[in-house]
């Protein structure tokens, strides 16, 4: 069974839920505490990035060459994918700092990416129905490539590198090395990617130091 259609609903509920942590952070002004905000709202950053960028990998290509309609659907996607990063990229310059992004109240950037990604997860939602119901037997597993697509894609938005073909699959393996360099050196915890019916691998530290709570409920008795 092809685990696309019940993943994707998953990690789109998953997108949600840290974008709702995320814009209710602030940076601290406290100089000896500088980064005691930026968790969730760097968590929701790198699990948005990487997701688009897997998903540019895997769901467009395979609309592309399964729909009827696929090239066009496949293009109008990759403008609106491009949109989010943009949106993305204001987060990330306005959370560290840049004058492009520093006047710009917080309401407004957050309003630009809950907009841009409603209308993504919506397009994607659409390919990725389509394509469970066009599915051949040869098929792959396309739940199972876009999460390994997303352990290897890059964790900060890039709306101006290359997004298809050979060129868009050189340009983020070269984005994930970079990011890769720079999340360590800033320390920046990036959380894995969900599967189907897995809600995280994180632990309960690891969700409280990323400030993404989402543990189980518990039984009762």
């Amino acid at each position: 069974m092809d685990t696309l259609v019940p993943g994707l609903r998953v990690t789109h509920q998953m997108l949600v839920e840290r974008l709702d942590l995320a814009a209710v952070a602030r940076p601290t002004t406290d100089p000896e505490h500088p980064r005691d905000q930026y968790p969730a709202i760097d968590t929701f950053l790198a699990s948005a990035s990487r997701h688009n960028a897997a998903a540019l990998a895997v769901v467009v290509p395979a609309a592309r060459s399964h729909l009827s309609d696929g090239p066009a659907r496949a293009h109008d996607y990759v403008v609106q994918s491009r949109r989010l990063e943009v949106a993305l990229s204001q987060v990330k310059a306005k959370l560290y700092g840049s004058t492009y992004a520093v006047r710009r109240p917080w309401s407004s950037i957050w309003s630009d990416v809950r907009r841009e990604l409603a209308e993504t997860c919506e397009l994607e939602r659409q390919l990725v129905t389509d394509l469970a119901a066009a599915r051949r037997d040869d098929d792959p597993d396309w739940g199972e490539k876009l999460y390994r697509a997303e352990l290897a894609a890059p964790t900060r938005p890039h709306p101006y590198i290359p997004h298809q073909g050979v060129p868009g699959r050189v340009a983020r393996t070269v984005a994930r090395r970079i990011d890769g360099f720079w999340d360590a050196a800033e320390g920046r915890m990036v959380p894995e990617p969900l599967r189907h019916h897995e809600r995280s691998h994180d632990g309960r530290f690891t969700q409280y130091l990323l400030a993404d709570p989402h543990l189980p409920d518990e039984d009762e008795d």
